[in-house]
């Protein structure tokens, strides 16, 4: 995991090296914007609580989400949601409030943050090849937050200097943006000193991950040994690349062969898991291609190619070439291909929604909303079938009941950005201008862009005078705004 313990130390402290460690990366990192870090206060000796680690998740998780590149894909989300939330029933993890950022970077990475954030980068499940060695990475990253690896490392790491501590923040979010050189450049001119040291703390770290992670899977009722495999073919990779295409998850996550052979005998322990392949994951790899594509047309391409060898899911990559041929602008051969597998499972919500994106392709987008309507009836407060149902009412001009629909998912899922901007973007098209700059507040205070959120916010009074209600609920998230820029100076 990356080592997050500067989380802890006051980045205003230590502003000048944190300057110095972004000016070492500045030569990889041209076209990134300058990071804005929240001041994340003093470190204690004493660990924190669950309560104080929660808020600072929350507090680096909205920087983070204005740093970095983020996939709003709800059927993903969806999907890693479930998929985590069923090996955190079965982790050690005691504090469950969790919440997952997918990055839209091909890195082969993962990371968790202190109080329950999990990001996934997309280029993850293009390298996982199963389900099971999806969830050995899940499994490793809830072992770091259930064994606070955190507030342990807050005493090591004061003995380190205020330099690397600030470098260490910075370097996470350049890794996530500009790619895992400048991160590195980062760490790279300002650990030096302290690298060993650092290196044999973390390696106790990840042994413990590795250890408690497989105990989760077991009791998951998944492969243990999908572990071993998926670590030896990580450890592989990096063998056959040069230094600066080295996996990011082994930068972060120090990976030997002693490691690998620790987890293959520990894995030997547990009887085999024969586990079918599993579609639900398969697909969502397909969404990954599709998400990491230069063009719609590459992504045919590279569909056809796997149709033409042996795939490890036909069905998947047929989804694929569906998904890219809609993109390209083909909806008549992505339906031809959709007959394909849906006739298999009707019920299916990807390829319901896949259907819909087809009609709304062929712009007959009344036809995708009373579609997928239809399936709502059946599965009232699906995520994702309920924004691309408000997306087919927004393109069928049927903005007034897209909106109704997004402000009863907004009470269901508040801490969605992607919800609030689609919201926001309803309202401007339904004429409720002051609804438009009030979710878009919502939006950026996800993204910890405090002053546009007040912004906003201000502009919706002005327009809401006279209404009591409204005016009180406007002021009352600008008192919010207010205290959230307090907690993330106070950290």
């Amino acid at each position: 995991m990356f080592d997050l313990s500067a989380l802890a130390v006051s980045v205003r402290r230590c502003a000048a090296g944190l300057a110095l460690s972004l000016l070492a990366a500045a030569g990889a990192a041209a076209n990134t914007e300058e990071l804005k870090l929240p001041d994340l206060g003093e470190s204690s000796t004493s660990l924190f609580s669950s309560e104080y680690e929660h808020q600072l998740g929350r507090a680096w998780l909205r920087v983070f989400r204005s740093q970095a590149p983020t996939v709003d894909d709800p059927l993903m989300l969806d999907y890693l949601e479930n998929l985590t939330y069923q090996l955190a029933t079965h982790s050690q993890l005691e504090d469950r409030r969790i919440e997952l950022v997918i990055v839209d970077n091909p890195a082969i990475n993962a990371f968790a943050v202190p109080g329950g954030v999990i990001g996934v980068h997309n280029g993850l499940l293009l390298y996982a090849q199963t389900e099971d060695e999806l969830a050995t990475v899940l499994s490793h990253e809830l072992a770091h937050l259930s064994q606070r690896h955190f507030s342990r490392g807050v005493e090591f790491q004061q003995k380190q200097q205020p330099l690397t501590l600030a470098a260490m923040l910075a370097s996470l979010v350049l890794m996530a943006t500009a790619g895992g050189d400048a991160g590195m450049a980062a760490l790279s001119a300002t650990q030096a000193a302290a690298q060993d040291s650092a290196l044999r703390y973390s390696r106790s770290n990840e042994q413990e991950a590795d250890r408690v992670g497989m105990q989760t899977m077991v009791d998951a009722g998944m492969d243990p040994h999908a572990a071993p495999a998926m670590f030896e073919r990580m450890l592989q990779a990096s063998r056959y690349s040069n230094a600066s295409h080295i996996p990011e998850f082994l930068r972060s996550h120090p990976l030997s062969e002693s490691r690998i052979a620790d987890t293959r005998n520990r894995a030997r322990q547990y009887p085999r898991q024969i586990r079918h392949t599993s579609l639900d994951y398969q697909l969502m790899r397909a969404r990954a291609v599709m998400q990491l594509a230069d063009t719609p047309e590459q992504a045919v391409e590279r569909f056809r190619g796997e149709l033409d060898g042996s795939p490890r899911s036909r069905e998947a990559a047929t989804y694929g070439l569906v998904l890219a041929l809609t993109a390209a602008g083909r909806p008549d051969e992505a339906s031809l291909r959709l007959d394909d597998i849906w006739s298999g499972d009707r019920n299916r919500i990807e390829y319901i929604i896949a259907d819909a994106e087809i009609d709304m392709a062929r712009n007959e987008p009344a036809s995708a909303a009373k579609k997928l309507a239809e399936q709502l009836a059946v599965s009232p407060g699906n995520h994702p079938l309920t924004m691309a149902y408000a997306n087919a009412l927004m393109q069928s001009q049927q903005s007034h009941i897209a909106e109704q629909v997004l402000v009863e998912q907004s009470k269901r899922r508040p801490n969605d950005p992607g919800l609030w901007y689609l919201l926001a973007e309803v309202q401007g098209l339904s004429g409720n201008i002051a609804g438009l700059h009030q979710s878009r507040a919502e939006y950026f205070i996800l993204n910890g862009i405090l002053d546009e959120a007040q912004r906003q916010l201000e502009y919706a009074l002005k327009l809401t005078q006279g209404d009591h209600y409204s005016t009180s609920r406007i002021k009352e998230r600008l008192r919010y705004v207010a205290e959230l820029r307090e907690q993330m100076e106070s950290f």
